[in-house]
C-alpha cells in the first residue's frame, strides 16, 4: 500500500482554511455596501429652483420649492410642492411669502439662502429637512436640450398643449413650468410635478444614456447643494427603484390654502394647518 505523502493533508487544510478567509471579507464587504444602499434611513432635502437674478447673485426669491423625503430601504421617494405665496413667518423677518425668504437672506449675506429656505420650512411645517439643492432655471433650459427633449404626459389640456405625450425642447420646458397666465400657483405646481416625472421617465430611456454623459454635468453645473457627494449614489438608486410611476408627488391643494389679501395689497394664501398636517405626518412621518 502507498503510504500517504505528509506534506499532502497540511496542504489541504491550507487551501479549505485560505477559502474561509478570503469569503469574510466578501461578506462584509457586501454587508456594509447593503447597509449603506438600503439602510431605512429617512434623508428630507429641501428642492429650490430660482427666479432669475441679478448678474453674480443669487438675490432671488425661490420660485419653486419641493420638499422631498427618501427612505432608500423601502424605497420610499415623497415630493410635496410648496405653494410661492404661501404667507408663513419667516424668522427674522415677520410674515410673508414663503419664497422670499431666500431672497431676504441673500439680500442681506451672499450664500445664506438656502438655509433661510430650510429654516422657513422647519419652522413652519415642522418637518426635518437635511440638505437643500438650489438649481437656476436657465441651466435647466440646457440641460433639457442637451438630453434631446423631455417627453411629458398631460392628463388634460393645459398651458397650450393638448392633452397626450408632447416632448418639449429647452425653452419650451421651462416656459412650461413658469407658465403663469391663465392659471394659478397650483396649477403651476402640478405643471412642475408632470415635468419632473417626463425628466425621471427620459432619464431611465436606455437610449437617452449615451447623451447623460454630457447632459448631467450641465445640470451640475447650474446647481448647488450641501448634499455630501457619498450620498448621492445612495440617494439615486432609491430614485431608480421607486421609478418615475413609484414617486409620491403631491402638491399643498386649493383645500390646504385659503386666499386672502394683506393690508399691503398683496393676494396670498393662508395655509389651513389643520388640513396640511395629515399629510405631512404621512409623507415624513411628523
Amino acid at each position: 500500500m502507498e503510504a500517504t505523502r505528509p506534506h499532502e493533508q497540511p496542504r489541504k487544510e491550507r487551501r479549505r482554511g485560505g477559502c474561509a478567509s478570503g469569503l469574510i471579507p466578501g461578506i462584509l464587504l457586501g454587508l456594509a455596501l447593503s447597509l449603506y444602499l438600503l439602510a431605512p434611513f429617512r434623508t428630507n432635502v429641501l428642492l429650490l429652483g430660482m427666479d432669475r437674478a441679478p448678474a453674480e447673485s443669487a438675490a432671488a426669491r425661490t420660485d419653486t420649492m419641493v420638499l422631498t423625503t427618501i427612505i432608500p430601504a423601502r424605497p420610499y421617494v415623497g415630493m410635496l410642492s410648496i405653494p410661492r405665496d404661501l404667507w408663513v413667518s419667516i424668522p427674522g423677518q415677520g410674515e410673508n411669502r414663503i419664497n422670499s425668504a431666500h431672497f431676504f437672506a441673500e439680500a442681506s449675506q451672499a450664500g445664506t439662502g438656502p438655509q433661510a429656505a430650510m429654516e422657513v420650512v422647519r419652522t413652519n411645517f415642522g418637518v426635518d429637512v437635511d440638505y437643500f439643492v438650489r438649481l437656476r432655471f436657465d441651466g435647466l433650459e440646457r440641460f433639457v436640450d442637451v438630453l434631446g427633449g423631455v417627453e411629458i404626459v398631460l392628463p388634460e389640456a393645459m398651458s397650450g398643449y393638448e392633452a397626450g405625450s408632447q416632448v418639449l425642447d429647452g425653452v419650451r420646458a421651462l416656459a412650461f413650468v413658469r407658465d403663469r397666465a391663465g392659471s394659478d400657483d397650483f396649477a403651476r405646481m402640478a405643471r412642475g410635478q408632470l415635468f419632473l416625472k417626463g425628466v425621471l421617465v427620459t432619464m431611465a430611456n436606455p437610449i437617452k444614456w449615451p447623451r447623460l454623459v454630457v447632459a448631467v454635468p450641465v445640470l451640475l453645473s447650474s446647481l448647488d447643494s450641501d448634499v455630501p457627494i457619498w450620498m448621492w449614489p445612495r440617494l439615486g438608486l432609491a430614485v431608480l427603484r421607486a421609478g418615475p410611476t413609484g414617486i409620491d408627488a403631491r402638491v399643498i391643494t386649493r383645500e390646504m390654502a385659503h386666499g386672502f389679501t394683506t393690508a399691503g395689497g398683496a393676494q396670498v394664501l393662508a395655509p389651513d394647518w389643520p388640513a396640511i398636517n395629515p399629510v405631512l405626518l404621512e409623507m415624513f412621518g411628523q
